[in-house]
Order: structure tokens, then sequence, then C-alpha cells
């Protein structure tokens, strides 16, 4: 099966190690990924201005992209780059107003009406793949790992393009356990990480990010999984900063969830990155004896 992807910006750099292992993960089930031809950037953060027509034309070029490659399906890793693509795609679809004007606009490009679908690999694995088959592909168990899904701001949010209940998502707990390990909900799992506040803000972005960490220690968790590179930023390389105005605070390892998803499936270590995350990350995984 091939299937089309856009990877987004962060992918490509310090967020390799997210990328890398999806790759090789879905390469268990027979799935071929084909990145786009000359995708952009989409754009990061969806416009809230509702006449703030020029910021759509990021994301809408890459659907063209994938429309014009010949793909109905569209996946994506980054959970910002899932919810501007899919919020784009939506309004592409209803918005006949806006459509012919973002058309028009691009008039060297195909004229795009959203009829590409626009899916993150959760949705994919948990719809076109299915927790069995998962569960059926698990090599390396990870039943020693108490893990607590952290969906931040953009996976469950607005409703019309989340990839779950948005009151009480479920789908990263299915994964976990889909792979053996230990599913710990937490009342910070859906709580904004702070965003760029981190950059402009920092001082209220530690304190927003340590109050998310504080929630998950409290609960004795082993480690925080994540599918957003900004939220790994704020919550794990950010760590030293949170727990040096936070002392009461230990660290606390973090990892995407096609890290632990490929590790799991028996993809070859240095396909699923460790060598990029926190230290302490590496040596939870030394200690439980999942990788050498």
């Amino acid at each position: 099966m091939k299937l089309g992807y856009y990877p987004g910006c962060t992918l490509k750099s310090h967020a390799r190690n997210l990328e890398d292992a999806a790759i090789g993960a879905l390469s268990v089930f027979g799935v071929e990924v084909i990145e786009l031809e000359r995708w952009n950037c989409c754009g990061a953060v969806y416009s809230l201005a509702d006449d703030d027509l020029i910021h759509l034309l990021a994301p809408v070029r890459d659907l063209i992209r994938a429309k014009d490659m010949g793909f109905d399906k569209l996946m994506t890793l980054c959970s910002m780059c899932y919810n501007t693509l899919a919020r784009a795609n939506l309004l592409m679809r209803e918005d006949e107003e806006k459509r012919y004007t973002i058309n028009t606009f691009m008039e060297e490009e195909t004229d795009y009406e959203g009829e590409v679908e626009v899916v993150h690999l959760l949705n994919f694995l948990r719809d076109d793949i299915g927790w069995d088959e998962v569960k059926k592909a698990v090599k390396k168990p990870l039943d020693s790992l108490k893990l607590a899904p952290y969906y931040g701001c953009t996976l469950t949010r607005p409703h019309e393009v989340t990839i779950d209940n948005g009151v009480s998502p479920s789908i990263f707990g299915d994964l976990v356990e889909a792979l053996g390990a230990s599913c710990v909900d937490f009342d910070h799992a859906e709580e904004c990480c702070s965003s760029y506040q981190m950059i402009s803000n920092p001082d209220a972005g530690i304190q927003t990010a340590a109050g998310i960490i504080a929630s998950a220690e409290s609960r004795e968790v082993d480690a925080l999984i994540m599918s957003c590179p900004l939220c790994e930023y704020n919550l794990g390389r950010r760590q030293n900063d949170i727990i040096a105005k936070n002392e009461a605070l230990k660290p606390l390892p973090v990892f995407y969830f096609t890290q632990l998803l490929a590790l799991a499936l028996g993809v070859d270590d240095n396909s699923c990155g460790f060598d990029l995350n926190l230290p302490a990350s590496r040596e939870l995984l030394k200690e439980k004896e999942l990788v050498q």
C-alpha cells in the first residue's frame, strides 16, 4: 500500500526521530509512504481571523500537491500540521466563496475542492491497520512501561477535525495498550503546553509546562508520549529550565509515539532515533532493558 505523506518542517531537523520511527513502523505493515513533491511549510498555526485567506494558501498548496500526485489520502505525523491541513481542507470543502477566492488567487495551480482526506498516523493505525493487527505485529511488548499519553490541544480541537472524541479521547491509550504498556491518564493531558509562549513569555510558558509535568508525575508514570514537536520542545527540551524553577519536579522521560511504536514492532533501534531524546528517556529504556 502506498500512502501520501506530508512531513512538515521540523521532522527534517530536530524531530527526525518522529519521522524515521514512523516510516520504519509503517513498513512492518507493508505501507510505503510517498513524500509529497515540492511540499512547503503548512503555516504551523491555523489563522483564527475569518477573513485571513492569505495564510490558507500554504496548507491548500500542499493539499493540491497531494491531489496532483493522485492521492486521495494524505497522512501526517505532527499534530500541529494535521490540525492546520485538516482545517484548511474542511474550509475548502464547505465554503464555496472562500474556495473560489483561494483557487482564483492561485491561478497557476490545480483547482482544489477538498478531494483529499487528511489523516494523522494515529487514526490511520486505528482505521486502516486496526489495533488487533498492531497487537499481532508486536515483537517486543512494552509491558514494563507506564505511559501517560499527552494529547495537547491540536489533536482534539476543534471538534470538526478531531481524530477522536474531543471530550474523552482514548486513541492514544488504545495504542499504548496495543503495544503492551500500561496507559495512565492524567488531568492535564489535553492542556496546551504553552505553545509559542515558551519563547515570547518564557516565565509563563515554564509554569504552564511545569503544571503538566507535575500532573503526570503525580500518577507515577514512567514517561510522556506525544505527537507534536512543539510539545516535545516545551515539555522535554526545556525540562532543565522547568526543573530549575520548580525543584519539586524530577526529569520526566518524553517520547514521540512513533518511537515506542517502532520499538515494540522490532524496528532497528537506529531507526527509532533515541539518540535525539533526553538523557532521562534513553536511561529509562536501558533500565527496562528495552534497548541495548
